[in-house]
């Protein structure tokens, strides 16, 4: 994907609301972050894990996954807050939801 319609600046990557039952319909957070290095994007910023939750697993699990892996395979990530204005060049990485419970 890269190759036809890449490199990307930003990549608006899925990480939460994951279940085995409907896997087919939404990605692990790993599978975001291989989604990511696929199609060539510059910074990730992971979506759909903080809004309200459908899902089984905790609040922070997803973000925390998400993260683990980037630093893993060495992707760089943007983690704004929600509904936080982002610019380009300054995307903000704090772990800002680690504080809260």
């Amino acid at each position: 994907m890269a190759e036809q319609l890449g490199p990307f600046d930003w990549g608006f990557m899925e990480c939460g609301q994951y279940n085995e039952y409907w896997h087919e319909i939404h990605m692990y957070p790993e599978e975001g972050v291989q989604a990511s290095i696929d199609a060539g994007v510059r910074v990730s910023i992971p979506v759909h894990w903080g809004g309200f939750p459908l899902a089984l697993h905790t609040w922070q699990d997803p973000i925390e996954r998400f993260t683990a892996e980037a630093k893993e395979k060495e992707q760089a990530i943007s983690t704004p807050q929600i509904g936080e204005v982002v610019t380009l060049g300054e995307e903000p990485t704090e772990a800002w939801w680690a504080d809260l419970n």
